[in-house]
C-alpha cells in the first residue's frame, strides 16, 4: 500500500487486507509444496515475528527472546547461502530458552526436499523473511483494546491451509463458526468467580482453535488444557495459545486413549483429572482407537463397550469420565451416534437414562475439512442430570451458505442456534423442540435421530384438480398467505373476490399484481415502520459510532450494536430478525470491522487518508514490479466525497460520457454495416480496422464525382463521428482527471466533524439500511410471485386446453388434406 504524501504520515492498516496480503504473499512462495506442510513454516515464522515484536527487551516477558534467537537475527541471514541451517539454529535457541523444544522447532528450514537446493532455498527463505519485514506486519504498536490481530491472522492462515490441504489433512482445524457455537452453548460465559480455578479441556485439540475460543468466552481468564496426538499439530496449538495471550495454557502430546496426559493430583497417574468444561471435535469414526488402550474406568457403567472399529462413543465416554460432577461439555460427532444399533444403542440408552444429554444440535453437511458427512453437537450437562425431563433438539441442517466446495454457517445461523438453545426457544417446531423423555424412550426406543422429532421439510405445494378443471384459485392457497393478510387486509380484498365455494378469482391482470402491492396504502405504511425502526437504531447508536477510540472492545461493541438492532426490529413482522442480524454482521465482517480497527489505531483523522491499489507483476528475471492501478479513500470511499462535494462535476462527467457513448455506438453501427464484403468501407479496412486516412481519400474522390450522393454523405458522417468521438473521449478524460484530482485534494481538507458525518451517516448507515431495505423488498417479491404463480397455474382450465387441442388438430388435418394426404 502506497501513501498519499498530502495525507497524515502514519499508515493505518485494515485487518482483512493484512490477512489476505499475508496469505497471498506466502502462497506465492509456496511453489509445489503441499499446504499441509507449508503451513508449519509460515506459522512458525509468524510466531517468531510476534514474540520478537512483543517481548524482545521486555523486563518480564511471557516468552524469553534470547540473543541469537529472534526474528531480527533471521533478517541478518537474508541472501546467506546457509540461511536454512542458521534459521533452524535461531529457532532452536528460542525454543531452548522457553522449554518449547518439540513445539516450535518441528518445521526444518534446511530441508532441501521441501524448500529446494542452493539458490532456490536461499531465494525462497529470503522472500519469506521479507514478507514479515513489511511495515504492516510490525505488531509492536497494536493499541486496539480487546483486539487479537495476531491470533486472528493465525486463524486466517490455518483456515486457508485447511481449505487447501484436502480431506485427510485438514482435520486439525475446526471452523471458527462451529467453534463459536460450542463455546457459547456450554455456559462458560456465565461463570462467576470462585476460590477454585475453572478449567476447560479439549482431548483432541488439533491446532487449539476450539479450545482457545472457548476459553475466550469466559468472563475472566481460565486455564485451557489440551491434548493432541500429532507432535507438529500440538506445536501449532501451543504457538496459537501464545499468539492469543494464553502462554500459560497447556498442550500435551499423546494418544488420548493409550496415553492420556491429565491425571488427578495425588492419584499416581491412576485416576483421570476432571474438568469444569470440555469441548472437542474428535476425528470421526476412529478405527484404531483401541490400540494400546488403557481403561481408567472410562467405559464402565454403560452396559457395553464402544465397538472396536468405531471410536465415536469412546470419545463421548472419555468426555463423561473427564467431567466434574457439575461439569458441562459439547462434542461434535457424526449423526450416526444418534441412531446406530448394537453396543452403541446400549451405551446411548444408558447415557439417556442418566440424564446426561442436555441438547442435540443437528448441523449442515459438508462443514468440516476432514469429512463431508453431516454432524451434530451433543451438549452434556452433569448438573441436574438426575432431574432432567427430556432433551432440547435443534435441526439447523438447512441453514448455511455455499462457500466454494464447502458449506459455511452465516452469522445469522450461529446467532439463531445459540439464542434458541440458550433460551430454549420453541416457537418454531420445525426448528427446535424440547422432547420429553417419554417420547424418546417409549415411542422411539432411545433413537435420537433428529427427523423423528423435528419435521423441518417444506410442505408440498399441492395441485388442485378441481381448479384445473373448472378454474379459480383455491381459497386454502390464498389463506396460506395469512401472515401478509394480517397486515394488509384491504389488499387481500383488492386482489381477490369470491368465485364459488372454496375458490376465488384474481380481480386484476397478473401483470398488475406487483404494482398493486407497491401502491397499496397498508403496504406503504409497513415500509414506513421499517424506516422508523432503522431511524430509531441510528439514533441510539449514533453517538457511540462517533466516539470510537483505542479503549473500545470491538468484539463486545458489535454484540451491543446487534442487540439494539434486534430490539428495535422486534415488532416488525414479515422480516426475519435473523436476516436483519445477518445484514449488520455481514457488513461488519466485510467492511465495518476494518473501519473500526483503523479508528482504534489512528483515530478519525484516518478519514483524510487515501490508499492506492497496487498490481505486482514478475519480470522474466524474477524481479517484482509494482504498478498503481487506482486509488480510493482509506475509510471514506471517493464516491461519497463525489456525491457530497462534487455533484456538478460528476453530472458534467456523466453527461459527457453519455454523449461519447452515443457517438461511439453510432460509429460502431456504421462500421459494422459498411465493412462487410463489397461494403462502402471494405476497401478502407486494414487488419480488421478502418483506416481514417483511406476514408478521407475516398471521400475526396466521391465529392468530385458525386458530391450529393448517398455514399458521399455516409463517408462524411463517418469521418465526423470519428472526429467527434476523439474530441468527446478527450473531454471525458479531462473531466475525469479534474474530478479525480479535486476529490483527492479534498481528503486532507476534511474536518473531523465532516469525517464522522460521512463515515457514520453516508457510509455505514446507508449501507446497512440498503441491506435491510432489500429484505423488505424481497418480502413484497415473495408475495407477488406467489400470487402470480397461483393465478397462472389455474388460468387455463383442462376443458379449455382440450378445446385448443381439438382446434389445432383440426387445422393440422385440414393442411394435410390440402397437401393430398388421406387416412
Amino acid at each position: 500500500m502506497l501513501k498519499n504524501t498530502e495525507a497524515p504520515l502514519k499508515m493505518a492498516i485494515k485487518k482483512n487486507e493484512l490477512y489476505s496480503s499475508l496469505w497471498a504473499s506466502c502462497d506465492k512462495l509456496r511453489g509445489g509444496m503441499d499446504a499441509s506442510q507449508y503451513k508449519d513454516y509460515i506459522l512458525t515464522l509468524l510466531f517468531v515475528k510476534y514474540v520478537t515484536d512483543k517481548f524482545k527487551n521486555e523486563k518480564f516477558p511471557d516468552i524469553q527472546v534470547p540473543e541469537k534467537g529472534s526474528f531480527d537475527d533471521m533478517v541478518a541471514l537474508k541472501g546467506s547461502k546457509n540461511i536454512g541451517e542458521d534459521m533452524d539454529k535461531i529457532i532452536a535457541v528460542l525454543a531452548e530458552a522457553n522449554n518449547l523444544r518439540g513445539v516450535i522447532d518441528n518445521a526444518h528450514f534446511n530441508d532441501e526436499a521441501k524448500l529446494g537446493k542452493g539458490d532456490e532455498m536461499v531465494q525462497k527463505l529470503t522472500g519469506l523473511i521479507a514478507i514479515f519485514q513489511r511495515p504492516e506486519f510490525d505488531f509492536r504498536n497494536n493499541k486496539a483494546s480487546g483486539d487479537d490481530i495476531l491470533g486472528d491472522a493465525y486463524e486466517y492462515l490455518m483456515r486457508n491451509f485447511a481449505t487447501q490441504s484436502g480431506k485427510s489433512k485438514g482435520q486439525y482445524y475446526t471452523p471458527a463458526e462451529v467453534s463459536r457455537i460450542l463455546a457459547k452453548v456450554i455456559g462458560i460465559g456465565g461463570i462467576k468467580p470462585r476460590d477454585e480455578d475453572y478449567s476447560v479441556y479439549d482431548p483432541a485439540c488439533g491446532s487449539g482453535s476450539l479450545l482457545i475460543r472457548t476459553a475466550d468466552e469466559a468472563p475472566f481468564d481460565i486455564a485451557p488444557y489440551g491434548q493432541e496426538k500429532d507432535v507438529t499439530t500440538a506445536g501449532l496449538a501451543k504457538m496459537n495459545m501464545v499468539l492469543h495471550n494464553k502462554a500459560a495454557g497447556e498442550v500435551k502430546t499423546g494418544n488420548t486413549f493409550s496415553d492420556p496426559q491429565y491425571f488427578k493430583l495425588g492419584s499416581h497417574d491412576e485416576e483421570l483429572r476432571r474438568f469444569d468444561f470440555i469441548v472437542v471435535n474428535p476425528p470421526f469414526s476412529l478405527k484404531n482407537w483401541t490400540d494400546g488402550l488403557k481403561e481408567y474406568g472410562r467405559f464402565d457403567g454403560y452396559g457395553d463397550r464402544p465397538p472396536e472399529r468405531n471410536g465415536d462413543f469412546a470419545w463421548l465416554l472419555h468426555v463423561l469420565k473427564s467431567l466434574k460432577p457439575t461439569g458441562k461439555a459439547a462434542i461434535i460427532l457424526p449423526h450416526g451416534v444418534l441412531f446406530r444399533g448394537n453396543s452403541e444403542a446400549t451405551i446411548r440408552k444408558a447415557i439417556i437414562d442418566k440424564g446426561l444429554i442436555k441438547g442435540i444440535i443437528g448441523l449442515p453437511a459438508n462443514l468440516f475439512f476432514g469429512t463431508g458427512i453431516p454432524a451434530c453437537i451433543i451438549v452434556i450437562d452433569k448438573e441436574g442430570a438426575a432431574q432432567r425431563q427430556g432433551i432440547f433438539m435443534i435441526d439447523a441442517s438447512h441453514d448455511f451458505i455455499k462457500d466454494g466446495n464447502k458449506n459455511r454457517l452465516r452469522e445469522r445461523d450461529i446467532y439463531k442456534i445459540v439464542t434458541t438453545f440458550n433460551q430454549m426457544i420453541t416457537d418454531d417446531p420445525k426448528y427446535a423442540r424440547f422432547v420429553p423423555n417419554e417420547e424418546i424412550k417409549q415411542k422411539n426406543d432411545y433413537n435420537l435421530n433428529i427427523p423423528r422429532y423435528i419435521d423441518s421439510n417444506t410442505p408440498e405445494d399441492l395441485q388442485d384438480i378441481d381448479a384445473h378443471l373448472h378454474g379459480g384459485i383455491p381459497t386454502r392457497d390464498v389463506d396460506s398467505l395469512a401472515r401478509y393478510w394480517a397486515l394488509f387486509p384491504n389488499l387481500k380484498t383488492k386482489l381477490f373476490s369470491y368465485l364459488r365455494e372454496g375458490y376465488c378469482r384474481l380481480n386484476i391482470p397478473v401483470d398488475d399484481v406487483r404494482t398493486t402491492i407497491y401502491n397499496d396504502t397498508e403496504f406503504s405504511h409497513y415500509a414506513d415502520r421499517i424506516d422508523a425502526a432503522f431511524s430509531t437504531w441510528c439514533e441510539r447508536v449514533n453517538e457511540g459510532l462517533r466516539s470510537i477510540d483505542s479503549t473500545l472492545d470491538a468484539k463486545k461493541y458489535i454484540v451491543m450494536l446487534a442487540e439494539i438492532l434486534l430490539d428495535v426490529f422486534a415488532g416488525i413482522e414479515l422480516v426475519d430478525k435473523y436476516d436483519v442480524y445477518q445484514v449488520l454482521l455481514g457488513y461488519w465482517q466485510d467492511v465495518m470491522a476494518d473501519d473500526v480497527f483503523v479508528l482504534q489505531t489512528d483515530g478519525y483523522a484516518a478519514g483524510c487518508e487515501i490508499e492506492y491499489q497496487i498490481e505486482a507483476t514478475e519480470t522474466k528475471k524474477g524481479e517484482i514490479r509494482e504498478k498503481v492501478k487506482g486509488w480510493d479513500g482509506l475509510l471514506i470511499p471517493k464516491r461519497i466525497i463525489e456525491n457530497e462535494y462534487f455533484i456538478k462535476e460528476r453530472k458534467a462527467l456523466d453527461e459527457a460520457q453519455t454523449v461519447a457513448d452515443e457517438t461511439q455506438s453510432r460509429l460502431e453501427e456504421l462500421t459494422e454495416e459498411y465493412t462487410a464484403e463489397d461494403g462502402l468501407l471494405a476497401d478502407c479496412t486494414e487488419e480488421g480496422k478502418v483506416n481514417a486516412a483511406s476514408v478521407s481519400a475516398k471521400l475526396r474522390m466521391l465529392r468530385k464525382d458525386d458530391p450529393k450522393g448517398e455514399d458521399t454523405a455516409t463517408l462524411a458522417e463517418y469521418l465526423h463521428l470519428v472526429a467527434s468521438a476523439k474530441e468527446q473521449a478527450r473531454l471525458v478524460k479531462d473531466l475525469f482527471a479534474g474530478l479525480d484530482n479535486g476529490v483527492k485534494e479534498k481528503y486532507p481538507l476534511l474536518t473531523e466533524a465532516e469525517i464522522k458525518e460521512l463515515l457514520v451517516n453516508r457510509k455505514w448507515f446507508y449501507s446497512i439500511f440498503d441491506g435491510i431495505k432489500g429484505l423488505y423488498t424481497n418480502t413484497s417479491h415473495q408475495m407477488a410471485n406467489r400470487i402470480a404463480e397461483l393465478a397462472e397455474r389455474y388460468a387455463v382450465t383442462l376443458p379449455e386446453l382440450e378445446k385448443k387441442v381439438e382446434e389445432y388438430e383440426s387445422k393440422v388435418k385440414s393442411h394435410l388434406e390440402r397437401m393430398g394426404f388421406s387416412w
